[in-house]
């Protein structure tokens, strides 16, 4: 039975700005810059839209020592970029956790890191749909707080109470490896769960009745099936690809395969009422991922597609002590072979972009000083890209035949919907 929703659609339909595009530049002055040589619906579209990042990672110290880490211009990025919110998210896996209580440690000094990082850019976490609202009305930018992972939680249910209480509303059940107790099959990794673990089930019905909204990334099929028949409110896949839409590189394409989601998956997490985030990788240009939107919206329709992009707005951060992502593969910074932009060949490669072992930070690359590579970046997710990623986005998007209400949707019309439903009344 395919999920019928409570509230009413003109609550979510996402407004376009009606004035022309002089106007959208009045209300987001920082539309200027971009507006040159794009469609001048652009604009109009980018102000008008509550646009939401489903999965974008903001490297922070782990460490108790190293927090809150040095300042990093969240708000500055994001005013750039377009967007009106990112799913604000970070893994506890990177590297190999030993020790009981390692994993939860991490977590709460991640958080902590975040609180202060907010605090100096003068923002606050998001944490209803309402909070959303607000905030793009005032024209400030704002965070849904993610966690990647439910390492922390070690097996005891009563953290994700903790974790709500400081601020997290998106909890992503799996990562690269397994917890130590275990939520669930990680898709690729070798099955032996048998799907979700009776403690996910748990954790699932947890978040259902605190109000935080669940993530499927990374779960095989066997895990999104068991999760839909335990989950009473709509989950999200926040980054991922249609396993039709492979790109121009064979080799990126072989190794991304087990983290794309066919269509029959597709559509078992649009009838529950979902939502599916499209990544930037395997898309050189903004018009390859425009058409990586259109397949999956021809296959589940265009209410349950969003953008989930698994990119970083901010600039990597490594460890003094050797903590953080490692880079590997043949590319710079273990990023993407040469004239491949937007592409990371590592054995994990969503989220394994990290700084060369000798920094902190990014290094000048292709992408200049402190900008990293083309597609670990959000605003620098293609070669040559001279427009904020929302933008960017937006002028593909007209390009490929979407029009400004459909862009809405996919933008974050269709994100506020989960999320309400996840968090209303609490």
């Amino acid at each position: 039975m395919r999920y019928q929703p409570i509230w009413s659609r003109r609550k979510f339909v996402t407004s376009v700005a009606v004035a022309g595009a002089g106007t959208a530049i009045m209300m987001n002055p920082l539309a200027a810059w971009a507006f040159d040589e794009l469609d001048p619906r652009v604009a109009a579209i980018v102000a008008g839209t509550i646009s939401i990042d489903t999965h974008n990672h903001i490297d922070v110290p782990l460490l108790t020592a190293e927090v809150p880490g040095p300042d990093i211009d969240l708000a500055g990025e994001m005013k750039k970029s377009g967007l009106s919110a990112i799913c604000m998210t970070f893994a506890l896996d990177y590297q190999k956790l030993q020790n009981p209580g390692e994993a939860f440690e991490r977590f709460k000094n991640g958080l902590t890191s975040m609180d202060q990082q907010l605090t100096r850019n003068g923002m606050k976490r998001a944490l209803n749909f309402a909070d959303l609202r607000e905030a793009h009305k005032k024209g400030q930018p704002t965070v849904v707080q993610s966690i990647e992972g439910g390492h922390f939680l070690e097996g005891h249910l009563d953290r994700v109470g903790y974790a709500y209480g400081r601020g997290l509303r998106h909890l992503g059940l799996l990562h690269d490896s397994d917890a130590s107790v275990p939520l669930g099959d990680v898709y690729t990794n070798t099955a032996q769960w048998g799907g979700l673990t009776k403690f996910g089930a748990d954790v699932i019905r947890e978040c259902n009745r605190l109000g935080i909204l669940v993530d499927l990334a990374h779960a095989n099929l066997e895990t999104v099936t068991a999760a839909l028949k335990v989950a009473t409110q709509p989950v999200i896949i926040s980054h991922t690809g249609l396993d039709t839409q492979l790109g121009q590189n064979p080799n990126m394409a072989r190794m991304m395969r087990p983290r794309l989601i066919s269509k029959e998956q597709a559509k078992i997490v649009a009838d529950a009422g979902g939502l599916i985030g499209v990544w930037t990788h395997l898309a050189d240009t903004p018009l390859e991922y425009s058409q990586n939107v259109r397949a999956l919206v021809d296959v589940i329709g265009i209410d349950h597609v969003g953008i989930g992009t698994d990119t970083k707005l901010t600039p990597s951060y490594g460890s003094h002590d050797g903590f953080g992502p490692k880079p590997s593969g043949p590319g710079p910074q273990g990023g993407p072979p040469a004239g491949q932009p937007g592409q990371r060949p590592e054995g994990n490669p969503d989220d394994r972009q990290g700084p060369p072992p000798d920094k902190g930070h990014d290094g000048p690359g292709p992408g200049g000083p402190n900008h990293g590579r083309p597609g670990e970046r959000t605003n620098l997710a293609w070669q040559d890209q001279k427009a904020g990623f929302y933008y960017a986005v937006v002028d593909a998007m007209l390009k490929t035949g979407f029009t400004a209400d459909e862009i809405g949707k996919v933008g974050g019309g269709n994100f506020c919907r989960v999320f309400d439903a996840a968090t209303a009344g609490h």
